[in-house]
């Protein structure tokens, strides 16, 4: 079906129909069609415009394949659904990099729709792999870029609820407490290995706020959590923690741990000088929140004891 979308919109933009017959071009064709085809669902004006756009967008990657990215394959626009298409057509705006990005990530991790939708509104395509990071001197080469692929800035917590004065151990219980969506937003790769892990080092104790493993990179990856702005000695902190799941985690077949700072904010000529200070792999991202709980309404909310004690009365 998208090998014919696609050669419906090849001739439509090679013959110039449109533009030679003017707005009633679209409903004139859609009524032929399906007049010709005995009624074939799928040939409303509206959907043959679509696959225009279809052709016209990705028609760049195919006519110049040469010099285009050594993984561009025409068969991956024909794997994904074609609602998929019409959603990346609409919000990619005539970007062929940005729309082939979230088509291969539609085939990648086997998105629905409404997880499409949101990382198209989430941006994600802008901030992948964009995290400040010391990966390229710190790992080798091909590491190194895996490592910068599962990074992003900023990370978008918009699925957390939560009070406008909040603290570090709020954030991280609203992290965990929707830790499904916090893996999504994290991406593909990443299993959770607990909160507030236990690091024993010579009789003192150690609660790095987040671990991880990474599946892909086959590596730990150590976060740690601040709600204010960057300051350097954060990265001496989580260099640490690096440094002791290393030693004490790592097997052999493991790759070096990686350990990502994520703030409230941060800048980055501070951050970037900071990174070159140590030999440990180590990023540094920003986080945004939007929806927060108006702390009036937080106080009229039952606390879970008192839920208990009505359900009780409810029992008898």
């Amino acid at each position: 079906m998208l090998q014919f979308y696609w050669k419906v919109g090849k001739d439509i933009s090679e013959k110039q129909y449109a533009n030679t017959y003017g707005s009633a071009f679209y409903s004139c064709l859609s009524r032929d069609l399906r007049k010709a085809l005995n009624n074939t669902k799928g040939l409303s004006a509206t959907n043959l415009k679509y696959m225009y756009y279809f052709y016209q967008l990705y028609a760049p990657l195919v006519e110049n394949r040469q010099q285009t990215a050594d993984d561009f394959n025409i068969d991956v626009l024909f794997s994904i659904p074609w609602d998929h298409h019409c959603r990346i057509i609409s919000k990619c705006k005539g970007d062929v990099n940005k729309a082939y990005f979230y088509v291969c990530k539609v085939l990648e991790n086997n998105w629905g729709r409404n997880m499409l939708l949101n990382y198209l509104d989430s941006n994600l395509y802008e901030r992948q792999g964009k995290a400040l990071t010391n990966f390229s001197t710190t790992l080798s080469p091909a590491q190194g870029d895996l490592a910068q692929q599962i990074t992003k800035d900023p990370y978008s917590f918009d699925f957390l609820t939560i009070r406008e004065d909040y603290d570090e151990r709020e954030l991280e219980t609203a992290l965990i407490s929707n830790v499904t969506h916090f893996l999504l937003e994290l991406g593909t790769g990443f299993a959770y290995m607990g909160r507030q892990f236990r690091l024993a080092v010579d009789e003192q104790e150690f609660f790095p706020d987040l671990l991880f493993y990474h599946t892909a990179l086959h590596a730990y990856v150590v976060v740690e959590l601040k709600t204010q702005d960057f300051k350097p000695e954060y990265l001496g902190q989580l260099s640490f923690y690096v440094s002791a799941i290393n030693h004490q985690f790592k097997k052999n077949t493991d790759n070096p741990t990686i350990g990502l700072l994520i703030c409230k904010n941060k800048n980055n000529i501070v951050a970037q000088y900071s990174l070159e200070n140590y030999t440990q792999p180590l990023g540094i991202s920003e986080y945004q929140l939007s929806t927060f709980m108006p702390e009036q309404l937080k106080n009229t909310l039952p606390t879970i004891e008192e839920i208990e004690a009505n359900l009780k009365r409810y029992e008898h």
